[in-house]
């Protein structure tokens, strides 16, 4: 799949995902609301879009942008990808800004358009729909007999990798689906604004970016501010996102929520990848590529400075997994793979891929991050997702105010010395004794001084329906880490085993690798 097609199907695989596992559900309009509100007068900005979102919080939900043309909305998606926008429409253009503005034509899944200004001054303006901007090619839509139909999202550019062209760097379409890249990326996970009830068998409810205001960026600035307005059944919400594109690209993160009613789950921060198989999981069937993913783990970061590493599965069954946490420091779905030869993926480029760290800015308390894996029979569906659970969450029309910072690293934080990669096989005695084997490599400067006689001792445990048969830890001088080995003989293949494992020496402790063997 090439990575143009993969960006067009940003944020909506996972719904297709969700429905295929049964636990999603198309929100439904309630009864008609008034009007939306108009923000208070004066310089605009994040109190004004949350003057709106509190006012809708207090009357039923009422469905916007569902007004695209029956012929858009059916249109098939390789004809939808043959609508591109025009390299001279840029909305900046001839302005000698640092950043560009660009837009997404409304059709395929992407039915829903949004309601876009700009703030020049203090006032915003309406971005109105120019069909223009787009080159229509040979996608069969007639553009002059389309009239308004909205723009159904919008992207920056910004001069990423080189100084005189603009690389896309941040893209919003979809739902509440938000996208990033740092220098030398491609497109990989993307970020939401919020998730509701995901993975619950009554359905998960997606909220949308209904509208949004744009800042006109400073001609020597180097961040660009945008607000948004979310809107869904049970939930409203006002966001305040400042982009900051380079090494790192950080997106620093202000809002408001209004729950309408309650929710089983409220998801803070959610993050939605995909994982198809990889060395902790080989492919189904023959492929040539060693592995396929967007993000191979959740890694974890305690407020105490534990670190803690769950590669990801892309299990049989719907697998939900917590780790419940008193105020984090962090935690993020990440790529740490950055080798071609651990994908050998020409147009998708997996190693190229972004992590993403939420890094919580004051205190979140306590609360769980959640990590929802969903059964996926290729790599066209986003089939993960993990984000933070608040203990408790706001009663409906009581604000709950969140800041937060994503981070899209190349190289993101870890411990001192953490897992490089999880490998798994049979058992590695002859002959074949029906035990499951395990390799771990870590890596990183906290053991590196070592040698043999001193080497960490291994902290390997198993949370029942499983043996250890087999334990070993010695350097591994490819990576000039350490490589443990573990053979485990699992009592029912019925059911799972949770392991966990860790390099000790005197006062210093690695990440926790934290497992789980599903079901065979």
């Amino acid at each position: 799949m090439s990575a143009r097609r993969r960006r067009f199907a940003a944020g909506l695989a996972l719904l297709a995902a969700c429905a295929a596992a049964g636990i999603w559900r198309t929100p439904q309009p309630l009864v008609a609301a008034p009007a939306k509100p108009s923000p208070p007068a004066g310089a605009f900005g994040l109190d004004q879009v949350d003057a709106i979102a509190r006012q809708l919080a207090t009357v039923a939900y009422k469905e916007t942008g569902d007004d695209v043309p029956e012929a858009l909305r059916k249109l098939p998606q390789e004809s939808y990808r043959k609508i591109t926008f025009r390299g001279d429409a840029d909305f900046w253009r001839g302005q000698k800004l640092p950043f560009g503005l660009e837009f997404f034509h409304p059709g395929w899944r992407f039915d829903r358009h949004v309601e876009l200004d700009e703030i020049a001054g203090r006032a915003p303006r309406t971005i109105a729909f120019d069909a223009h901007r787009f080159d229509f090619g040979t996608s069969g839509v007639d553009a002059t007999a389309e009239g308004d139909v909205g723009y159904a999202g919008w992207r920056a550019t910004f001069a990423l990798n080189s100084a005189t062209h603009k690389d896309e760097v941040l893209s919003f379409i979809g739902a509440s689906y938000f996208r990033a890249l740092s220098r030398k990326q491609t497109y990989g996970l993307s970020a939401r604004g919020l998730a509701i009830d995901t993975a619950v068998s009554s359905g998960e409810e997606f909220p949308r970016f209904t509208h949004f205001w744009i800042e006109r960026p400073a001609a020597n600035g180097g961040q660009l501010t945008a607000y948004a307005l979310l809107d869904s059944p049970r939930a409203t919400g006002a966001y305040a996102f400042v982009l900051q594109p380079g090494i790192d690209t950080t997106i620093e993160v202000t809002a408001h929520l209004y729950l309408r009613a309650k929710v089983s789950k409220l998801g803070i921060a959610p993050l939605t990848s995909m994982f198809y198989f990889g060395s902790n999981q080989p492919s189904p069937q023959a492929d040539y590529r060693p592995e396929v993913h967007d993000s191979d783990g959740l890694s974890i970061e305690s407020a105490s400075g534990e670190w803690l590493w769950r590669p990801l599965l892309n299990p049989k069954r719907l697998l939900v997994t917590a780790f419940d946490l008193d105020n984090p420091r962090g935690f993020g779905l990440l790529q740490r793979n950055r080798l071609f030869t651990r994908y050998e993926d020409l147009d998708v480029h997996y190693e190229q891929h972004p992590s993403a760290w939420i890094e919580p800015l004051g205190d979140w308390g306590k609360g769980r991050v959640e990590l929802v894996e969903i059964p996926s029979p290729d790599e066209t569906n986003d089939n993960i997702v993990a984000y933070w659970i608040p203990a408790v969450q706001p009663a409906p029309q009581q604000r709950l105010d969140l800041h937060y910072r994503i981070h899209w690293p190349t190289d993101a934080p870890h411990a001192g010395a953490f897992v490089a990669q999880t490998r798994l096989g049979s058992g590695f005695t002859p002959p074949n004794d029906g035990s499951i084997g395990f390799v771990l490599d870590f890596v990183g400067p906290q053991f590196a001084a070592l040698g043999a006689k001193d080497a960490p001792t291994p902290i390997v445990s198993t949370a029942g329906n499983g043996t250890l048969v087999a334990t070993d830890v010695r350097r591994n001088p490819e990576t000039g880490g350490w490589r443990v080995s573990l053979r485990l003989r699992r009592d029912d293949a019925a059911k799972p085993v949770e392991m966990r494992a860790a390099l000790r020496s005197v006062d210093k402790e690695s990440e926790t690798w934290s497992y789980i063997l599903p079901p065979d």
